[in-house]
């Protein structure tokens, strides 16, 4: 078999072996000449992705922590997570938005991240590489059934799936944005977790495929909106899923996708308000942008995918 990626997280429950092997035309995570293992003992190349974990973890109890002092991981450990690959071959890759909030912190990890690896990239200008985001998804489908499977069936308007997390002023005024569309009796069916009770919440869901593959429309509205660099899954799912997106965000979707694939909420107050009750009125909107949506769908799964970028990155830098 080809070169091996394996792959290191901080994110707690990103531990399977099999990650992100739905998101490859091939069996047991084959792209071209690379495969994706996560957890391979001796990989060729190491991604780290969004990880940050170059000190030890605080405790997870509130009382510990008074005790715990975090310090620096000691060679010998470090080591340990490499897993034998050197640093030109490891990969950081760092997914979350860069908060106003938390600039401190992200300085801090790209620093390190720079003594550690080859090449660390992020989506702001922060980032010694800055880039967009490769993608992921997290609908339930294969690339191969997102690939060649027929548009699903739509039987509803327009949903949102979202979280109440609230952390952050950009989360706080996500959630405001909800109680207006509430407020305003604006139609459209909401999921997720953690939300309000006046939220109105469909309730979690297992599988957002559910939540967006039987609606026109989706509102994919970004937790940060304020540089030329951040996408997420947000837009990703809703066009894998045939919905034409109501998107609020920066501009990279611009730069990544054809016009008319999705269309832009320009703010979270009235006026993006009446823009969503105009779009979600009836289905013509979705009609007239079914085209772009399918050469959006293809730029996801072949061009944008992470696995694809990964297969280019290799191919680039392999030593």
């Amino acid at each position: 078999m080809g070169t091996t990626i394996g792959m290191l997280s901080s994110y707690r429950d990103l531990t399977q072996s099999d990650w992100l092997w739905n998101q490859t035309p091939e069996s047991f995570g084959v792209w071209g000449k690379i495969q994706l293992r996560a957890q391979a003992p001796q990989p060729d190349f190491l991604l780290l992705y969004n990880f940050h974990d170059y000190y030890t973890r605080p405790a997870s109890n509130r009382w510990l922590r008074r005790f715990h002092q975090s310090r620096p991981l000691s060679s010998s450990e470090l080591q340990q997570q490499w897993r034998g690959v050197p640093p030109e071959r490891r990969i950081s890759l760092v997914r979350e938005p860069p908060f106003v909030e938390k600039v401190k912190q992200r300085y801090a990890d790209y620093e390190q991240a720079q003594i550690h690896c080859g090449y660390v990239s992020g989506p702001d200008d922060l980032a010694p590489v800055p880039g967009y985001m490769p993608a992921i998804w997290y609908v339930g489908r294969s690339f191969i059934e997102l690939n060649t499977s027929a548009i699903p069936a739509k039987t509803r308007l327009c949903s949102w799936v979202t979280s109440g997390i609230s952390r952050t002023a950009n989360h706080r005024k996500r959630l405001d944005f909800v109680r207006q569309l509430q407020e305003n009796r604006v139609q459209f069916d909401l999921y997720g977790r953690d939300l309000p009770a006046w939220a109105n919440s469909q309730g979690t869901i297992a599988d957002k495929w559910h939540a967006l593959a039987p609606y026109y429309y989706n509102l994919a509205i970004e937790n940060y909106a304020e540089n030329d660099w951040y996408v997420s899954e947000k837009l990703w799912d809703a066009l894998l899923s045939w919905c034409l997106p109501i998107y609020y965000g920066g501009s990279a979707a611009d730069q990544l996708l054809p016009s008319g694939s999705f269309v832009r909420l320009p703010s979270l107050d009235e006026k993006g308000l009446a823009l969503i009750q105009e779009i979600t009125a009836s289905p013509d909107a979705w009609y007239a942008a079914k085209e772009a949506i399918a050469e959006a769908r293809q730029i996801i799964l072949h061009k944008l995918n992470l696995v694809n970028w990964l297969s280019e990155f290799v191919d680039r830098h392999h030593i």
